[in-house]
Formats: structure tokens, sequence, C-alpha cells
């Protein structure tokens, strides 16, 4: 399949006969050549055609993030439902590329057709997300039934997920400080849903759970939505199918009165601002003129013409 032949119904079909290399292949050449016609072209159909909810775990390292993905693809697949991830790492200094691009830890079956794992590496951004995250999620977003995206666990910094997840889960650990870190740096504004993990260490985990649950108080998003408080043992399996009920719930919320439609359409301006800026910086901002996105336009689109303009 060469970079021409790469279309969404190519790709549908490839990972329909299990063939998972042909979604592997669209990556790279979407890592090769990002702004190429061909790649925007295919970001566009996939823009157009969503199927996946998108959920972003996030939290600092340690936490259990890993581990909770596996769990969580474990209780998806039960289900019969097709899964995706994207696990961003930190970098390597010397390749750059991902360091735990192996992905061992999340237990997952390779001959398992139905799901597909892809590392990125972080390099040097410091907002939890790799560069290309946002366009491989759309792309997966398209061919999957749930996208999982776990991000490097860089604290405090590791806000970018809102940008790229219709829901996002917050990871809290026990006796780690993590719950007063939560509330004091404004993380409090960003998970959907937050999860003490390791609940299976007893009074700490209560301690925790405690803690959490006064800082989030009745807050609600500007949607109108409810944050949880929930406790797991994603080691033991334990309160992830209430995490997984809580996420459908979410589900279920964001597709009444348009605020799924809504919350992506500000989440792909937010992404072509930032495209833009990466490229030609704050003077092609300004260049570029206005960066509104009518409803229902796909990004990649008005990238290329912006290209075509500035470039």
């Amino acid at each position: 399949m060469t970079p021409g032949d790469i279309t969404l119904a190519a790709l549908a079909f490839a990972l329909e006969r299990g063939q998972k290399a042909a979604l592997a292949q669209a990556l790279a050449h979407l890592e090769r050549a990002p702004d190429a016609a061909p790649t925007l072209a295919l970001l566009d159909a996939a823009w157009q055609a969503p199927r996946a909810e998108v959920i972003g775990l996030t939290g600092p390292p340690g936490v259990g993030k890993s581990t909770l993905t596996g769990a969580l693809i474990t209780q998806y697949r039960r289900q019969g439902r097709r899964v995706a991830v994207i696990a961003v790492d930190p970098s390597s200094r010397r390749s750059g590329g991902a360091l735990l691009g192996d992905r061992v830890r999340l237990g997952t079956d390779p001959d398992d057709t139905g799901v597909f794992v892809r590392s990125m590496a972080a390099r040097d951004r410091l907002g939890g997300l790799a560069g290309l995250t946002i366009a491989a999620m759309v792309l997966m977003r398209a061919l999957y039934d749930v996208v999982l995206i776990e991000t490097v666990g860089v604290g405090q910094s590791e806000t970018d997920v809102a940008s790229a997840a219709d829901t996002v889960v917050f990871c809290v650990q026990p006796g780690s400080g993590d719950s007063l870190q939560f509330m004091k740096a404004g993380i409090v504004e960003i998970p959907h849903i937050v999860v003490v993990t390791k609940a299976d260490m007893g009074a700490t985990a209560s301690r925790a759970l405690t803690d959490v649950e006064g800082a989030i108080g009745m807050t609600q998003d500007e949607a109108g939505w409810r944050v949880p408080v929930l406790a797991l043992s994603a080691l033991h399996h334990e309160g992830v199918t209430a995490l997984a009920r809580q996420l459908d719930t979410r589900a279920a919320f964001l597709t009444t009165d348009g605020r799924l439609t809504r919350q992506r359409h500000a989440q792909a301006g937010d992404w072509l601002i930032d495209a833009v800026r990466e490229r030609f910086g704050r003077d092609g901002l300004k260049r570029a003129g206005s960066l509104d996105l009518p409803a229902g336009t796909p990004p990649f689109g008005m990238l290329r013409e912006i290209l075509s303009r500035l470039g």
C-alpha cells in the first residue's frame, strides 16, 4: 500500500481482515509526511467519520496508568469492542524515540486483531502528549470503538489531553501526595472522572479518596457534568467495571444536546491554531488571518489551504 493508496475505506477493510500492519503503515506515513496532501486528505475523511469514544488517562508517573489502560482493554474486549491505544512515553535522549515503546507493561495479546497499540515519544512537549497524537487519534477514532490515550505522566503540565479526549480520567495514587497536588495545581479543572488507583492499599486509599472528594466537591464543567470520584485496583481488576460504566454514562451524556459535536469542534479549532503556530510561529498566525472553523469543517483541509498560502 503506497501513501497515495492509503484511504479510510482501505484501512477499514484491512483491519476487518485482521491486518493491523496497514494502520501501522498509515501512522508511519503520517509521522514522515504530516503535511502531505494525501495525509491531510485521509485525516479529513477520518474527521468526518467519527466512530469511537476517546478516553484520556492522565496523572503523575507511577500512578498506574498503564495497568489501568491494560485493565480497560480487557474490559472492553470482553464486551466485544475494538480498542486502539496511543501511549505517549518519555523520549530517549539518544534516538528521540519512545523509551517504553515495547508496551510490554500493557499486557495485551499481540495476536488480538481487535487491539491496536501505538507508542509515541513526547520529545520536548510538556503538555503530556506527542505532537502527532491528535492526528493519530482522529484516524483511530474512525476505525475503532474505543480510543485510549495514555499520557506521558509529567504531573501538573499534563493538560493537553483535554484538547484530544472526549473524557479525561485523572489518576491519583494513595499516599504519594497526589491528592494534595491535585488540589493545589488547578488540575481539578481538567478531569471528567477521577480515580484513586491502588485501592487495595486500604486506609491510605480511603484517605486519598476522601481528600479528592473534598477537592472536587460539587465541581461541574461548562456542560453541567459533575465529576465523580472512584476507587479501583486495576491490578486486581477491582472497580474497573464500575469505571467502564461511568465512562459509558459520560459518553451518553455527551451525545445529548450536541455536546460532543461542540466539544470536538472546539478541539479542532485549538488544534488548527497550534498547528499553524508550530509551523510558522506567531507571525504566521497573524498572516494566516481568521482561523475560525465553520461548523462541521475538518481542520486538516483548512491547514492545507493555509500551508499553500504561507508555505
